[in-house]
């Protein structure tokens, strides 16, 4: 048996994939699958603030994309909106602001349904929750995972409007979150009865540490896949 740690990457199929947005890009992107069997639910990854190094490598999306195909048989997709940029390449175009990246996130969540992938969860991260809030209400989504949701761009129409689609939103928020801690965050979202507010104890916006990202893994899998959890810290087979 071998300990879990940050860097540890446990087995799946991973592909490169390239997304083309109805406004004529082409956004890069990465799916990472169970290695010998379906996937049972699908997570759709949307980065922090490009502007500010957010980007589809952002530790927690892919720390994601590292362990959970194989220890919760779920599929991670990951992608660079327009004009951020990783170890996998740039996308095309330049940062919209939350507007023009609407494209975006629909070329992700209609690559997902092409593709097959079932259960599709929206996983933002700061940033991506305001995509997530703002352009990811789609009928082939199930819900949406929320990371440290600033809550500035997306507002309460936004929230309204998830009430209204009945969907789930789990939010996860920092004890001491930059911009919106967990008794702001229980208020705002109050108004959505399908969301589930989780305060991340001693966390702060970024979720640095394996503590932090361990709390933000195993809550979203006790969510979208709740056999598998909890999660184990140790794998028998990286060899």
């Amino acid at each position: 048996m071998t300990d879990i740690r940050a860097a540890t990457v446990l087995p799946a199929r991973r592909e490169d994939i390239t997304l083309r947005t109805k406004d004529g890009l082409s956004l890069v992107g990465e799916i990472a699958r169970p290695l010998s069997r379906d996937p049972v639910a699908t997570l759709l990854a949307l980065h922090p603030l490009p502007t500010q190094g957010g980007m589809m490598d952002s530790h927690i999306l892919r720390k994601a994309s590292y362990r959970l195909p194989a220890l919760a048989d779920l599929a991670v997709v990951r992608f660079n909106t327009r004009g951020a940029e990783s170890e996998r390449g740039r996308s095309e175009g330049e940062f919209g602001d939350a507007i023009a990246e609407r494209y975006d996130v629909a070329a992700a969540i209609a690559w997902c349904v092409a593709a097959g992938l079932p259960r599709l969860w929206l996983l933002g991260w700061s940033f991506g929750t305001e995509l997530a809030l703002m352009w990811g209400n789609d009928p082939a989504v199930e819900g949406a995972i929320l990371l440290s949701p600033p809550l500035r761009r997306a507002g309460d129409a936004e929230l309204d409007a998830w009430t209204a689609s009945g969907k789930r939103l789990l939010v996860l928020v920092p004890e001491f979150d930059d911009y919106l801690r967990p008794d702001e965050a229980r208020a705002r979202f109050a108004r959505v009865p399908r969301a589930e507010v989780i305060a991340g104890e001693r966390a702060k916006h970024l979720w640095v540490g394996e503590p932090a990202v361990r709390t933000v893994l195993g809550e979203i899998v006790r969510r979208v896949n709740p056999a598998a959890w909890p999660l184990p810290t140790e794998w028998e087979d990286l060899g």
